[in-house]
């Protein structure tokens, strides 16, 4: 095989891959390198290593086929859907609309990746499975996410994939980021030579060869197809000054020659071939008879000079003679060849194909190809493609004769390039429709997708004032957008916070008083609207009963949230945490990750779990949150976004982890600053005092608590509170207690939950002097107990033992301490657990540290599957859950089975799982 001379290394890495899938050990390797570096030649080694001891599938990107969605995984999957059968409902759902087979709701890209995962798992317990993708660069973007988080997820399977990945190229690669990557550079000099001598059959003089050797620069398609460009008498003597190309534009162009000495109708099959990237034989031939070509004649001088081979499939011998064939075409031959492409193509097995050529033949505008492109754009959204709909969308918009019509497609393949998340193609777009006309709604429209886009890209905390001045365009135009657009306004400028530029939450809570009233009955949205801008225009005490109702309104909607309050959960979340209801709170976040766990949306789901861990942290249950924190990293990782930092500050504050603390601290700071948003440095500001309560460095603590409260953050103001007041008494500092917890106690009564009153006593009794501080302490703790936020019980047991030992009351503040001592040692909120250690200390007590368990050797990951196996789950049900097949999580439950010690499912109930 000619590109595997000098490839040792490479063959033994992937020797090692196959060997591991044939063992069960998964893998992936990405395979990088310019074009003809011998990348195909690798997969072909692979290929025939693997014959005789695992099933291979392939499949292969094409330039021309990016607008597909889901076609690359079409290949891959398709001779494997014998085994679709043993998918959940969900998964073979979305595998079905992914791959046209079924309509239906467009289903989650990650989703259909858990099905492809499955799908290919369960080949692979038939056989050991090769998946083999090449010029993954050209895969359309649905696919090549797909295929990367299937790479990312395997890990006890009988499975290997490669993929092949050109380097550089235009395509977009970044799904591909991170994964084991093998880079093929150029062959050594000798290996070179080794490789003439060996494929070359004419005769080579000692200069030419040398010559060939230097201007192949090690690249072995280079190498082959230089001498072939050359006329014979130049192999024997001289050799041309090579032109200034780059060596893959140089093997381009020798194939182009080539390609061009063929006879006219070869050249026109060729350039038909290069159109059509489905490889359908048939439809070549049947294009070729539309444009008169004999196909049988005509393939014969391609395939005798070795550019195209024609069997079951049309195969080019390399990518670059498809794209040297078609870029040398005329611009009207191209259009031939598309339009014989579209005749050719069944409208009803295929139409959005045939919509595609049929506008790639249009000369000028049409209305007919564009509207066609349009309900081809409907169709592939269904499926899932979103970036193949904007793509349908956008070439129907230049096709348009009718200004005013381009100027609508326009406009709604702008959406789709955003939902897609192509924002500066996007903005293209919006210029195009901007330059048509446009009705008032419609201009509204894109000034609101404007300020989405800007949002997008910079977190904008400029933002707020931008969505104001769309709020007010819609405002006669559709007051129920217009009212939406104010909310989203108000939630930009609480976002923002105190680091709003221009106009903020003053301005936005004024405008959005002022928004048109409902046109029909109140809905969350339009209570949440309600609530905000009384909150920050009439005070917290007035807003409250919107709020309330409004979350009352999401609470009670089970089993699901409506798909238009969805968008709206985190705000309802938010607006939770800032009235104390701590029961909303858990309901609504855990529902959150249940539909997005359900929808198989990871494009959501971090955050959610980002939430729940966050709020695992203050019930108490770090081992719990530290599993979903885990989790959140890993989707975050496959799905290529930043990681959420919330969750870690938490965990390692309220674990008194100082260093790990204030380095998380002082990076979310940073980026939230330089992004413009204030509420994340309230979070951290409120969390970072809670570290120092806890440490008794009390001065830094109140320092820490005091901005949140000062910029009255709309949740986290709410948690920095009962931090400002404590630190501000045991800093010295009783007017600033006093003054916190009367604001606290004002708006617990207004809240009204026990959660808040508890904390409204708990603060009273710290800066009330004497005797009546006891009431207020032990109202704190009946209240507290019913709540959710144990940290706080625990804590405030902590407040009243210190208290109690001050009063010389040894025996009733040892009884607190012990209490406060053993909730906050099980919880593990180690710097709160010392204090009170060191207060019985002060009693003449020792109190015994906590013995970790065996279940502490666990990762989280593995707590996780234990915990969820323990409740009775199926293998393929934590997998579901998990992203994962349920082989690996079989042999996660190995593990787990030797460092418990213990042996069957049955037994983890026992096992003291964190």
């Amino acid at each position: 095989m000619a590109g595997i001379v000098g490839r040792r290394a490479e063959c033994d890495a992937v020797d090692h891959l196959l060997a591991g899938a044939h063992a069960g050990r998964s893998g992936a390797l990405l395979i990088r390198g310019e074009a003809g570096i011998g990348k195909t030649a690798l997969l072909e080694y692979a290929r025939d290593t693997a014959a005789s001891r695992l099933r291979v599938e392939n499949a292969v990107g094409v330039e021309s086929e990016t607008q597909f969605a889901f076609a690359g995984l079409h290949q891959l999957c398709a001779p494997l859907l014998d085994h679709a059968g043993v998918l959940s409902e969900p998964q073979q759902t979305a595998l079905d609309i992914a791959f046209g087979r079924q309509e239906g709701a467009t289903p989650d890209r990650f989703l259909v990746g858990l099905a492809a995962l499955h799908l290919l798992a369960e080949a692979a317990e038939e056989a050991p499975l090769l998946c083999l993708i090449d010029d993954a660069q050209w895969l359309d973007q649905a696919s090549a996410q797909v295929l990367a988080f299937v790479a990312r997820r395997v890990a006890a399977e009988r499975m290997a994939l490669v993929l092949a990945l050109r380097d550089p190229t235009d395509g977009d690669v970044r799904p591909f980021a991170g994964l084991p990557e093998l880079h093929l550079d150029g062959l050594s000099a000798g290996d070179a030579r080794a490789l003439l001598a060996a494929e070359v059959r004419a005769p080579l003089d000692v200069l030419v060869r040398d010559r060939i050797v230097a201007e192949a620069r090690g690249n072995p398609l280079a190498l082959l197809e230089l001498p072939r460009s050359a006329p014979a008498h130049q192999l024997a003597g001289g050799f041309d000054v090579p032109e200034v190309l780059s060596v893959p534009r140089r093997v381009e162009e020798s194939f182009r020659r080539r390609s061009a000495t063929l006879p006219a109708d070869t050249q026109r099959l060729l350039l038909l071939a290069a159109a059509d990237p489905t490889g359908d034989v048939a439809l070549l031939w049947r294009g070729a008879a539309h444009l008169g070509i004999a196909a049988d004649e005509a393939s014969l001088p391609a395939e005798a000079a070795g550019l195209l081979e024609i069997g079951s499939r049309v195969r080019f011998r390399h990518p670059l003679v498809r794209s040297a064939v078609y870029r040398a075409a005329t611009a009207p031959d191209q259009r031939r060849a598309h339009g014989a492409l579209a005749v050719a193509t069944d409208s009803r097995s295929d139409p959005d194909r045939r919509a595609w050529h049929r506008a790639r033949a249009v000369l000028g505008t049409d209305e007919a190809a564009a509207a066609e492109l349009e309900r081809s754009a409907g169709r592939v959204r269904a499926h899932g493609g979103l970036a193949a709909a904007a793509a349908f969308l956008q070439l129907a918009a230049e096709l348009t004769p009718d200004p005013a019509a381009r100027a609508t497609r326009a406009l709604e393949a702008a959406h789709a390039k955003h939902d897609a998340g192509a924002s500066d193609a996007a903005l293209e777009l919006v210029s195009m429709a901007a330059s048509g006309p446009l009705d008032a709604l419609q201009r509204a429209r894109l000034e609101l997708l404007r300020a989405r886009i800007a949002f997008h890209q910079t977190r904008g905390s400029d933002m707020p004032g931008m969505l104001l001045d769309v709020a007010k365009t819609l405002v006669p135009l559709d007051p129920a957008l217009a009212r939406e657009t104010y909310l989203h306004a108000l939630d930009a400028a609480i976002h923002a916070g105190y680091l709003a530029r221009g106009r903020g939450l003053p301005e936005a809570a004024e405008a959005a008083r002022d928004a048109p009233a409902s046109p029909g009955q109140s809905r969350p949205v339009d209570l949440l609207l309600t609530g905000l801008a009384t909150r920050y225009t009439q005070g917290f005490e007035e807003s409250v009963p919107a709020l309330q109702r409004a979350l009352d309104m999401f609470v009670q909607r089970e089993p699901g949230v409506e798909d238009d309050d969805r968008q709206w959960l985190w705000l309802a979340c938010h607006v939770a945490s800032m009235l104390w209801d701590d029961e909303a709170l858990y309901v609504l976040a855990g529902r959150a990750v249940r539909l997005a766990r359900e929808a198989g949306a990871m494009s959501t789901l971090p955050a959610a779990l980002n939430a729940v861990a966050s709020i695992l942290v203050l019930t108490g249950e770090l081992a719990r949150s530290s599993e979903l924190a885990a989790e959140e990293a890993a989707i975050t990782q496959l799905t290529g976004a930043p990681p959420l930092p919330n969750a870690r500050l938490m965990l390692s504050a309220w674990s008194g982890r100082r260093l790990e603390t204030v380095d998380r601290y002082d990076a979310m700071v940073k980026e939230a600053t330089e992004r413009g948003e204030g509420g994340n440095v309230g979070l951290a500001q409120a969390t970072l005092a809670a570290l120092h309560n806890g440490l008794g460095n009390f001065a830094e603590g109140l320092a820490a608590a005091a901005p949140p409260c000062d910029h009255d953050d709309l949740a986290y103001s709410s948690l920095a509170l009962p931090e400002l007041v404590e630190a501000a008494v045991r800093a010295g500092e009783p007017e600033r207690a006093a003054a916190a917890a009367e604001q606290l106690s004002s708006r617990a009564r207004a809240s009204g939950t026990d959660f808040a009153l508890g904390l409204a006593a708990r603060s009273r009794g710290l800066t009330t002097i004497g005797p009546a501080a006891e009431d207020h302490y032990r109202e704190a703790i009946v209240r507290l107990t019913s709540c959710r936020w144990a940290v706080f019980l625990a804590r405030t047991h902590l407040v009243y033992g210190e208290w109690l030992r001050r009063q010389g009351r040894r025996q009733d503040a040892g009884d607190q301490l012990r209490t406060a001592h053993q909730q906050l040692s099980d919880m593990g909120i180690e710097a709160y657990a010392e204090r009170a250690a060191r207060e019985l200390r002060a009693l003449g007590e020792h109190p015994r540290a906590r013995t970790p368990g065996a279940a502490s050797s666990l990762t989280p990951q593995e707590a996780q599957i234990a915990r969820l196996v323990a409740t009775g789950a199926t293998s393929r049900e934590v997998a579901t859950q998990l992203f994962l097949s349920p082989r690996t999580i079989e042999s996660h439950l190995r593990n787990i089975f030797r460092k418990l010690g213990i042996t069957s499912r049955r037994q983890l109930d026992a096992a003291q799982l964190p």
